[in-house]
């Protein structure tokens, strides 16, 4: 016999998942302890778990995984072959489909191409205070894409407007958000994406307190501090807009005790989430909620509450340590928003953090 938490190892759901499939009556435990509740499955259900998990990553409807399921270890397997044929045609029929936006969607793309851009004429020239930055780009480092798909993301966007200086970084998962007051620009708006091996010896030239004078010149930008200087090209991408990816729907606010949470989080309950790629472990995820009484609640299953959010705990402890406070703010809406951490002392300085779809 095995436990719930052997099986989802050894068959590649999760435990959500198969709590999930046990009460729709998908896959149901061998034997369920009548005092603790717990599931054992039985030695002959890992196939089935496994046989499972394939069909619910090549996306089979939950009704048709039912039929294959039953009809799986009977001596007519005409069905369960049927059942294949049908939904690999419907694959492939969306496949097809999908084909036809995209291509769709390029030929926009086309159609607004914008001619080769002109070289950066963007002269401009700062004064900062170092701890200023150096504690914004402490809050952001932690988001910096590393995906070499997405060269754009591989490094910090300073945003440059009126008397202050916007850093943000972002991998797609996570995003986070800093502001630091500039003197000596009275310009327009200029963006530059600072790559982050440039971003992290800027940081080390921040460490004694003093002003910093941070330049702008065509593709190139440069850090001068008491201590030294460092210099290099910005990336050659343009950053997304995320003052449109920062706009989420509200949700529950919750102050925590930052050490008190971030050891609640490191050490509770989480279930397991999807690897992030081939070879890789599953992710550990944590559920939060706030209550009613506005205090943020890790759970260790989904159940049937869906007003829990799941996030990659990892990220969440990152963002923790990002944040720099005593206290933090944790605003937690739908299951499928964003949850924002937050600087009571400080609204320009927060991070998002992307919600994870939990197995169905």
């Amino acid at each position: 016999m095995r436990s719930i938490g052997e099986m989802a190892r050894d068959s590649g759901l999760s435990v959500s998942a198969l709590r999930f499939y046990d009460r729709g009556g998908v896959l149901v435990p061998a034997w369920v302890d009548p005092v603790s509740g717990y599931r054992w499955y039985g030695p002959e259900q890992l196939e089935e778990a496994r046989l499972l998990a394939r069909l619910r990553r090549a996306a089979m409807p939950l009704a048709d995984i039912r039929l294959v399921l039953a009809g799986w270890s009977g001596a007519d397997t005409g069905l369960v072959r049927e059942l294949l044929r049908a939904h690999l045609r419907r694959l492939e029929a969306g496949l097809s489909d999908a084909r036809d936006e995209f291509s769709a969607l390029r030929a926009l793309l086309d159609s607004r191409e914008k001619p080769m851009p002109l070289p950066r004429t963007d002269v401009v020239r700062l004064s900062l205070a170092g701890p200023g930055l150096a504690d914004a780009l402490d809050a952001v480092r932690f988001a910096v894409g590393r995906d070499p798909d997405l060269p754009m993301l591989a490094g910090v966007l300073f945003d440059i407007e009126g008397g202050s200086l916007d850093v943000v970084a972002t991998d797609r998962y996570r995003m986070a958000v800093a502001r630091t007051g500039t003197g000596g620009h009275d310009g327009g708006r200029v963006q530059v994406v600072v790559p982050a091996p440039l971003v992290d010896a800027m940081r080390a030239l921040l460490g004694d307190g003093e002003p910093v004078r941070f330049a702008v010149d065509g593709d190139r930008v440069t850090l001068d501090s008491g201590s030294g200087q460092t210099a290099g090209r910005c990336l050659d991408h343009e950053f997304p807009d995320y003052r449109r990816l920062v706009h989420t729907p509200e949700g529950s606010q919750a102050a925590v005790d930052t050490a008190a949470f971030r050891k609640a989080v490191e050490t509770g309950p989480v279930v397991a989430g999807e690897p992030s790629g081939p070879g890789e472990p599953a992710a550990e995820l944590t559920l939060l909620q706030v209550t009613g009484e506005g205090e943020v609640t890790l759970g260790d299953d989904r159940g049937s509450d869906l007003n829990q959010v799941a996030v990659n705990r990892a990220y969440l402890l990152d963002a923790l340590d990002a944040g720099a406070r005593d206290r933090l703010t944790l605003e937690i809406g739908a299951p499928t928003a964003p949850i924002t951490i937050r600087r009571p002392d400080d609204e320009h300085t927060f991070s998002l953090l992307m919600p994870v779809r939990l197995d169905d």
